[in-house]
């Protein structure tokens, strides 16, 4: 094996191995309370559901562990066989190394990986989930939302990545700039279309009923500055019980949208908070923050496929011949493997992530209890929250600081009592 390789594989297998070691980790720790309620959560959930809490935890732990394993090895048998390299000669003989030809291959590619999980994801949703009471799709409904994602894939994906391959003949070495470019632009875009046209072929939206909640929700975002068109309620209990909240869309395309479990679960001050702490992000600027951190990571993704795009002993090590200067050829080889490689290096990256993440939830919350003048309505949409969908109410604390993009129910508690 090529030197990066064998570094390449290390690192593959130091993130499985590490990924394995934390789930272990988690399910020991969860085990270890699982017969007695920790008293931090007495009167705030039965003991009764609170097993069911540790039962779904662990059921989703040890599913995701096998899944693990399978990602693995199926990433090691792409890189490591030779089938890529195969599978790229045999595709340009037959079709080409045209723009369009060289973008239908790393579709391809992509959908053929895509294919592979199916079974996990139809395992997870009419299984696990089912097992626990969550599952509400049917099988149409499965099987329709990955048909239109694939044909959203086809009318989108595909033509922007045959845009980006283009730019490659067009400005040469500065490619990646305008690449990266195109990609946010395009990203930007879809934020404002998706609302309108994107989001209604998966699920229905309706105004929220004239009523009480409606102008107490209407009134929260006048007394906060939010600008809102609309409060619409989304069928989420088409496919799950699990619930949501969340506003999408920017300027007068903004909306505030709820997820119709979410109003049969909470009442309308606990509603009330939940949309306090969405409107939070929003007035703390979290959103912006956010687009800012990912367009930076468009500009570094696109710099590092590049740099690699130039290497001949980055090709070498996956059995690739390079074919010199910036051809697409080169620039769909460099794309490919490192859209396979990234996550083995972001994995070690997560906990910094989170930790901003984490901030921006506690700032959201800040707002919230300030916004509502008093604390309880959102610890108790949180406390409800958790208990409705089974929320591992006890993580290890390595293991949210890798996995945890929120603070966990007690430690929002925490914050939110101490500054009241």
């Amino acid at each position: 094996m090529q030197p990066f390789a064998i570094i390449a594989l290390v690192l593959i297998l130091a993130r499985a191995i590490a990924e394995l070691w934390l789930s272990r980790l988690n399910q020991h720790h969860v085990l270890a309370h699982a017969n007695e309620l920790p008293p931090a959560f007495r009167g705030i959930i039965d003991k009764a559901t609170y097993r069911r809490s540790v039962d779904y935890t662990l059921a989703k732990s040890h599913f995701a562990d096998i899944t693990g394993v399978f990602d693995v090895v199926v990433l090691i048998a792409v890189l490591f066989s030779g089938v890529l390299p195969w599978a790229f000669g045999r595709f340009t003989a037959t079709f080409g190394t045209s723009i369009w030809a060289m973008a239908s291959f790393l579709f391809f590619i992509g959908i053929g990986l895509s294919i592979l999980a199916l079974p996990f994801a139809w395992y997870a949703q009419f299984k696990l989930e089912e097992r626990f009471g969550f599952n509400t799709t049917t099988m149409k409904t499965w099987v329709l939302d990955r048909v239109k994602g694939f044909l959203l894939a086809v009318l989108l994906g595909y033509p922007l990545l045959a845009l980006v391959l283009k730019l490659i003949e067009w400005t040469g070495a500065s490619w990646w700039l305008w690449a990266a470019a195109v990609v946010i632009a395009f990203q930007l875009l879809l934020l404002l279309i998706a609302p309108a046209i994107i989001m209604p072929l998966f699920n229905k939206f309706t105004p929220l009923s004239e009523g009480a909640l409606r102008q107490r929700l209407f009134a929260l975002a006048q007394r906060t500055g939010f600008p809102t068109r609309s409060i619409d309620v989304m069928d989420g209990s088409k496919r799950s019980r699990h619930s949501n909240a969340f506003f999408t869309g920017f300027g007068r395309f903004r909306k505030i949208v709820l997820f119709d479990t979410l109003i049969a679960q909470l009442s309308e001050p606990e509603l009330e908070s939940v949309l306090a702490h969405e409107i939070g992000h929003y007035k703390k600027r979290h959103v912006v923050k956010l687009l800012g951190f990912s367009i930076a990571g468009v500009f570094v993704a696109f710099a590092a496929i590049a740099s690699l795009a130039r290497q001949e002993w980055f090709y070498r090590a996956f059995g690739f011949e390079h074919q010199g200067g910036f051809a697409a050829g080169n620039v769909v080889v460099a794309m490919l493997l490192f859209g396979l490689l990234a996550g083995t290096i972001s994995f070690w990256l997560s906990p910094f992530i989170h930790i901003l993440s984490r901030r921006f939830e506690y700032e959201a919350d800040a707002f919230a209890r300030a916004t509502m003048r008093e604390a309880q309505s959102l610890i108790q949409a949180l406390r409800k929250l958790s208990e409705k969908n089974l929320s591992n109410l006890n993580p290890h604390p390595l293991y949210s600081c890798f996995y945890y993009s929120h603070p966990t129910l007690l430690e929002r508690e925490r914050a939110l009592r101490i500054a009241v």
